[in-house]
């Protein structure tokens, strides 16, 4: 469709990334502004029923790279962690794995995240907090995990075996420990004392106005 034709209906719904669907929804009522959220799972972005098929794609594109960066800047809170939590069980792991907390921590240098399986709680370290939200959801998925599996063998790992940047999540927290070592910070990836199933090695709301 070339710009300034007709708007055919929008697609209902597609993927922004492997795991992270993207609706959108046109409004006779909205006329100027775009606006772009988190609803159960997926990202909404609103827009004027008035706009081309062309306009819809770049706005798309515009307001997720906005939301992004929002987010980036603002990390989740405790209660954003356990609504992620709940989503990310229901998703990969069936809705199995039901924590009782999970929290940000300061305390944990050694490690990522750690599971106690026992009381169902699950921590995870306040330096992912300025790490891609994809890094931050592999590390609760895999404190999830944890909390059908204690372990890390083969019946661990095939519960990750759903989410589709496991190996890339795991390759990023490496390279940036090597690189926060090496600057004597950040989680070392070792084993800490007395917990089972560490991880080694918030929404926003964007408005805009089209021009």
């Amino acid at each position: 469709m070339e710009p300034g034709g007709a708007a055919g209906p929008s697609p209902p719904e597609r993927a922004v990334a492997a795991d992270v669907p993207v609706r959108v929804r046109r409004s006779a009522r909205r006329r100027r502004t775009v606006t772009a959220f988190h609803e159960d799972g997926a990202v909404v972005v609103c827009i004027p029923a008035r706009f081309t098929r062309a306009e819809e794609e770049a706005w798309v594109a515009r307001m997720l790279a906005r939301l992004s960066a929002r987010e980036r800047r603002r990390p989740p809170g405790d209660g954003d962690l356990a609504a992620r939590a709940r989503t990310l069980s229901s998703r990969y792991l069936g809705g199995r794995a039901v924590p009782t907390s999970v929290r940000w921590v300061g305390n944990q240098h050694s490690r990522w995240g750690s599971t106690t399986p026992a009381d169902g709680t699950i921590r995870l370290s306040s330096h992912l907090q300025g790490l891609p939200r994809w890094v931050q959801d592999y590390v609760l998925l895999h404190e999830l995990a944890h909390l059908l599996v204690p372990g890390h063998g083969e019946d661990f790992w095939a519960l990750l075996e759903g989410y589709p940047r496991t190996e890339r999540a795991r390759g990023y927290l490496e390279g940036w420990t090597a690189s926060e070592e090496r600057g004597g910070s950040g989680p070392s990836g070792e084993e800490g004392p007395g917990e089972e199933g560490g991880t080694h090695a918030g929404d926003a709301d964007v408005d805009d106005a089209p021009g």
